[in-house]
């Protein structure tokens, strides 16, 4: 065999060596840029998700605390954000604010609060009935800095 061929034969299996070295470094680099992608905007995501939650949940509370009306579209709600967690959420999360939606409803049939018996529930933590869910949340979320 020609030595020239020899040589050339190597220059090309070097380089065909070289390209594949970059090709997989670059598909490893972007592979993990995009699973970073995927997770920040999933903690996003469950983040706004949470906040809706707190905040119909909290509304949908405190009117269940001073009204014996049922009111059915704010359950609703709740329950459509329950149901969109179950896609997104752990069963922790899951649980926690499904015993909420049974807290508010199970408050509405109970007899109105008095300003007096709401002072009392606020110094012992009566009213708090979210504090559970967002240690939950955020626990999980903290769960995903560590993965």
């Amino acid at each position: 065999m020609n030595v020239g061929y020899l040589t050339a034969i190597a220059a090309l299996a070097g380089a065909g060596l070289g390209g594949l070295t970059s090709f997989a470094s670059s598909w490893t680099t972007l592979h993990a840029q995009m699973k970073a992608q995927r997770l920040a905007n999933s903690k996003s995501t469950r983040q706004e998700l949470y906040k809706q939650f707190i905040d119909e949940a909290s509304r949908t509370y405190a009117d269940a605390l001073v009204h014996d009306t049922l009111d059915v579209s704010r359950l609703v709600g709740i329950y459509s954000l329950v149901s969109r967690m179950r896609v997104l959420s752990s069963n922790k999360v899951i649980d926690s604010a499904s015993s909420i939606a049974i807290l508010i409803t199970d408050t509405y049939f109970q007899p109105i609060k008095t300003p007096t018996e709401l002072q009392a529930m606020m110094h012992d933590g009566g009213v708090d009935p979210l504090r559970d869910f967002s240690e939950v949340c955020r626990n999980e979320l903290e769960s995903d800095l560590l993965a």
